[in-house]
């Protein structure tokens, strides 16, 4: 479980959605839904990952954020010295629904479907 301690810390200040941004961007592929919000290609990959704050709500036990996240995805071919897949990054953008726990700072993450 991901646990974004340093954004439940900065819950209520100015900050709060910097800090948050900054904890979504030191994410890798693998703790974020960005292989699943692929358009444009077939492999996400971990660098050059920003992140925007879109909404943020509160209820009881979480604060809920709707985030959209910019990064960059490559078409994964064979490889093959005749392949004429490119492997030039390309653009990605999808948007998550990120739950932290008030108390834990666990999070969980969904993909916003389309």
């Amino acid at each position: 479980m991901i646990r974004l301690t340093k954004a439940l810390d900065a819950w209520g200040t100015p900050d709060f959605e910097d800090v948050l941004k900054n904890e979504i961007t030191r994410m890798k592929v693998d703790q974020l839904p960005l292989q699943q919000g692929l358009t444009a290609s077939s492999h996400a990959l971990d660098d050059n990952i920003r992140a925007i704050i879109i909404a943020v709500s509160e209820s009881e036990n979480f604060i809920q954020v709707k985030a959209g996240i910019f990064y960059s995805g490559i078409i994964a071919g064979c490889n093959c010295a005749d392949d004429p897949t490119p492997v030039e990054a390309q653009s990605e953008y999808c948007e998550v629904l990120l739950d932290i726990d008030k108390k834990t700072a666990e999070t969980g993450i969904t993909l916003v479907a389309d």
